[in-house]
């Protein structure tokens, strides 16, 4: 005959250790996770404040030069004090540039960094434009320089609403 083998109830200290486990498993994996939200928004945190300060400097840079094309155009500036403010300016503006190559965007700003950066370039390229007006007093020139601008504020637009989306996670 076989022997009926004996079920053993449960130790409850058994069973106290295994719930405690599993308690403490729980709390590291909440704190785990917490922990990566933290470091995701942060490191978006930076992303949006080191931006800001590219996006301050392209902007204090280009009210500059916009005050210098005003006098320019007002006869307060010779051609040459022009186009020597006009080169200094395009070497500022491709420094400002290369800056957003540094820059660590969080997957979801990647498309909105890359608009800032186009908006950068096309921006520059008009300033190449208005050099050469500068030089020419070509007004196809003029009005080549203001299309690459309006293309420059197009793309800073698209930057805005794509980082804005990025930002509050809507995928539009």
């Amino acid at each position: 005959m076989k022997k009926k083998k004996v079920i053993q109830p449960p130790d409850p200290k058994k069973r106290m250790k295994i719930a405690i486990g599993i308690g403490v498993a729980i709390v590291v994996a909440v704190i785990a996770v917490n922990y990566n939200l933290d470091q995701s928004n942060l490191k978006g945190q930076r992303f949006g404040e080191n931006l800001s300060l590219v996006q301050s400097d392209l902007s204090n840079e280009t009210l500059s030069f916009d005050a210098k094309l005003t006098m320019y155009e007002k006869g307060q500036i010779s051609k040459d004090q022009m186009l020597n403010i006009t080169d200094a300016h395009i070497a500022k503006m491709q420094d400002i540039l290369a800056r957003y190559d540094s820059l660590s965007p969080p997957e979801p700003f990647v498309a909105s960094l890359q608009l800032f950066r186009l908006s950068t370039q096309s921006q520059i390229d008009s300033d190449n434009m208005l050099k050469e007006w500068v030089q020419t007093g070509d007004n196809a020139t003029r009005a080549k320089s203001d299309q690459m601008l309006q293309e420059s504020l197009q793309y800073e637009m698209n930057a805005l609403q794509s980082y804005n989306n990025a930002k509050t996670g809507s995928s539009q």
